[in-house]
């Protein structure tokens, strides 16, 4: 079968249209501007088709290759999650396809706003090669009248070259792809560790009760030379008893509220010193601002026990370490709250007086809050390596001058 060729006009010699009526040459003007409407119709029917018919999954591909040269951090998950945007029906046209992106592919600020140049010129670089060629003109029917005669070919003198006629050349509007800068701004976020975990494994170390109640079978070297040389003979080794650990640890951990952001570190406070250290017993505690009536004895303050009841299990050489801010974090001294830490600091050394008191903010922190009255009834010490050290020296019954009083 024979493909459909264009629609052309052929010409029609000056001697035929001459000799054609006035009524069939109005009537062949009128088809001719019928048939050039029609293919101007159809032309832009077809171009508007191809734009609206434009690949959602090719450019959702370009962009996230551009993105990801310029150092957006997007990976294989990102890219599915926009294939299945994309079949979800999330992307019937050029602007839905943008917002969908823009919420699955940026995540702060700063990318939205590199997303847009980035956006506009893939979408534009699609839509150039999307668009159609310029039709090609169609042929203008000759005017029949006032024809002038041919010019000889002497005559056909062929035009310079700057006076020929040339398509009129615009620029085209051209924005600058985006292109990170390299900031040199010395302002970093400083992070702020009170201490380390390994610091807390280490100081653990030195809360120690030893006491002789092991079997006999460790070589005492002083005593049996000190018995040797008195006697002036030597009969038989002397042995002493293996030495444990009897050291007791309770610990009062502040939860949520103005502790939440220290979460971290009470945590690695708790795990290093129930199972990173030498003690046969550390009992821990929460509690929220002040350990009133009752503890808890889970960090979703859930479990509650009566504090009469942790406290039965204190005597005078059980090892009591307190963790909480006393108000230093929000600089609020309130009357309450000194109270209700009055009156437990009291039932807790009718029990035992081996009880310190860390606290997370540094010391000039304390001052105007509540943490500077309390740290006059206890030995508060801040949250630093120094000041586990010496909490321990405290809580395992060395005593120590507290410099507290005289920083505050």
């Amino acid at each position: 079968m024979k493909e459909n060729s264009p629609i052309s006009i052929q010409k029609i010699s000056q001697a035929d249209w001459e000799k054609t009526p006035e009524s069939v040459k109005r009537v062949v003007k009128s088809l001719i501007g019928r048939i050039e409407q029609l293919e101007r119709k159809n032309i832009e029917l077809n171009a508007e088709n191809q734009r609206s018919e434009f690949d959602a999954s090719g450019l959702m591909t370009d962009l996230f290759l551009r993105l990801r040269r310029q150092g957006f951090s997007l990976g294989v998950g990102e890219y599915l999650a926009a294939l299945r945007a994309i079949d979800g029906g999330f992307a019937d046209s050029t602007d839905a396809l943008e917002q969908t992106l823009r919420i699955l592919w940026c995540r702060s600020l700063t990318e939205q706003s590199e997303f847009e140049p980035i956006w506009q010129a893939v979408a534009s670089a699609t839509t150039q090669e999307l668009a159609p060629p310029p039709p090609p003109p169609l042929p203008k029917t000759p005017e029949p009248i006032n024809q002038p005669d041919p010019l000889p070919p002497a005559a056909l003198v062929p035009l310079p070259a700057e006076e020929r006629s040339s398509p009129d050349l615009v620029p085209l509007p051209v924005r600058a792809p985006f292109t990170p800068i390299d900031s040199k701004d010395s302002t970093e976020l400083q992070t702020y560790y009170p201490l380390s975990r390994r610091s807390m494994i280490y100081n653990w170390r030195y809360l120690r009760r030893p006491v002789a109640d092991g079997i006999p079978d460790v070589l005492d070297i002083q005593a049996t030379v000190e018995r040797a040389a008195r006697q002036g003979f030597f009969l038989a080794p002397i042995y002493r008893r293996r030495e444990r650990n009897d050291a007791r640890l309770i610990l009062f951990v502040d939860q949520n509220g103005s502790m939440m952001p220290l979460h971290r570190f009470t945590r690695d406070l708790v795990e290093t010193a129930q199972f990173e250290s030498s003690l046969p017993q550390a009992m821990v505690f929460y509690f929220h601002n002040t350990p009133a009536d009752s503890v808890y004895r889970d960090v979703y303050l859930t479990k509650k026990v009566p504090l009469p009841q942790v406290l039965a299990n204190c005597d005078s050489d059980t090892s009591v370490l307190i963790v909480s801010n006393a108000g230093a974090a929000r600089g609020y001294r309130r009357l309450e709250r000194i109270q209700a830490t009055v009156e437990f600091l009291f039932h807790l050394k009718q029990y035992t007086t081996l009880v310190a008191w860390l606290n997370p903010m540094s010391i000039e922190r304390w001052i105007g809050s509540s943490a500077e009255i309390i740290a006059t009834l206890v030995k508060m010490y801040p949250m630093d390596n120094d000041g586990l050290s010496q909490a321990i020296d405290i809580i395992r019954g060395q005593s120590l001058h507290s410099h507290t009083a005289s920083l505050l």
